[in-house]
């Protein structure tokens, strides 16, 4: 046999891994009935034995042909196949978007399990930085809630995808609900007889920007005090995340939440929108809004930081000790393409920003490079 495959690779006949290669070589072994007699005769073989070395022979390549063959499946599955838990934690007000995304994901990638968890954008770094929870993908409503606390020891880069506003939320039983307007709403807010709802800063970026934006209005509106008034007004409304405000709303509890836009949208809530100078909606006032800050809890318990003002927008990244970074990666660059994920998003009320600066673009693999661009 070894004198066989020495004259076979001295032919170029050497079984190959490559299908269409394979195939030729089989039919070349099984129906040249004169190269298995040169093989012969090249070996020393008498020509009695030929037929049983021929059927040997081709026994042989037979079993080479199969096992190369179940490689090259293996092979092909291992690259294409994507599978396995995919753990996904999430901003609240990106609970709606994240399940239909998730759904399509899933309709291409049948193997996958997605499970989703959604909380305030605060909250879900503190369960990776701080309760160490395993998480493949984080999707943060503040994409600097992620350069903050998960880069560099829990992730690497950080894209930015969507963006949002600021509005005030109510229902037709809202009190007072057909007199409110952009002109008068703070002074409705500050009636005794309301009830207002809020998140609560140190858990969610709505709860922040809530205060930001009351501070904006304070000086919008030039009435000093307008932000400590309300923020000081109906404390024990105050939630974990801003999503959690909705059943406050919908049962009667409260009359007004600060909401983003789009959940209000996407519940089909009435609501109004807010003067530019107030709404943290446009990247062109990044310098107006950057006025106020607000303190909030930092990455460690009793840590502070200070968040400054700036226009909404969302990020996303993958967690550097992820469980199945296959999937994840998979995932992000099906929410970030345009005629997916982001159509999606767009079709909820979050209009893409893609693609957008950022300080990690060195750090972000190849295949997401193009929805990013370095500053």
């Amino acid at each position: 046999m070894k004198q066989i495959l020495k004259f076979l690779n001295k032919e170029n006949l050497n079984i190959s891994c490559n299908r269409s290669h394979r195939l030729a070589q089989i039919s070349l072994i099984t129906f040249h009935n004169k190269k298995f007699v040169k093989i012969c005769e090249f070996c020393g073989i008498k020509t009695s034995r030929m037929n049983s070395i021929i059927n040997a022979f081709i026994f042989f390549t037979a079993i080479l042909f199969c096992a190369c063959s179940s490689s090259e499946q293996k092979n092909q599955r291992s690259d294409k196949d994507i599978s396995g838990d995919l753990i996904i934690f999430h901003a609240g007000s990106l609970s709606v978007p994240m399940k239909e995304i998730a759904n399509a994901f899933k309709k291409e990638n049948p193997d996958v399990n997605i499970i989703i968890e959604a909380a305030g954008s605060v909250e879900c770094a503190r369960k990776i930085t701080e309760i160490k929870k395993p998480c493949d993908i984080m999707a943060s409503a503040d994409y600097t809630v992620i350069d903050k606390l998960l880069i560099p020891t829990y992730a690497d880069w950080n894209i930015k995808f969507a963006s949002n506003e600021m509005a005030i939320v109510y229902t037709e039983k809202s009190r007072k609900s057909n007199e409110i307007n952009v002109n008068n709403w703070y002074e409705i807010l500050l009636d005794n007889t309301i009830q207002i709802g809020r998140a609560d800063p140190n858990s969610d970026p709505c709860g922040y920007r809530t205060v930001l934006v009351l501070k904006l209005a304070a000086n919008f509106y030039k009435i000093p005090g307008l932000d400590l008034q309300l923020l000081e007004k109906d404390k024990n409304n105050i939630r974990p995340k801003e999503v959690d405000l909705i059943a406050l709303l919908e049962s009667g509890a409260v009359d007004y939440i600060f909401l983003y836009r789009s959940v209000a949208e996407q519940h089909k809530l009435k609501f109004f929108t807010l003067p530019d100078e107030i709404n943290l909606k446009s990247p062109e006032l990044a310098e107006h809004y950057a006025q106020v800050s607000v303190e909030i809890n930092g990455k460690k318990p009793g840590e502070k930081i200070i968040q400054k003002g700036e226009s909404m927008v969302y990020g996303i990244t993958q967690i550097k000790n992820a469980p199945n970074k296959k999937a994840a990666l998979a995932f992000i660059k099906f929410l970030l393409t345009k005629e997916k994920g982001m159509a999606i998003m767009e079709k909820m009320g979050q209009p893409s920003v893609i693609p957008a600066s950022t300080n990690s673009y060195d750090k972000i693999p190849d295949e997401l490079k193009m929805f990013a661009f370095g500053k």
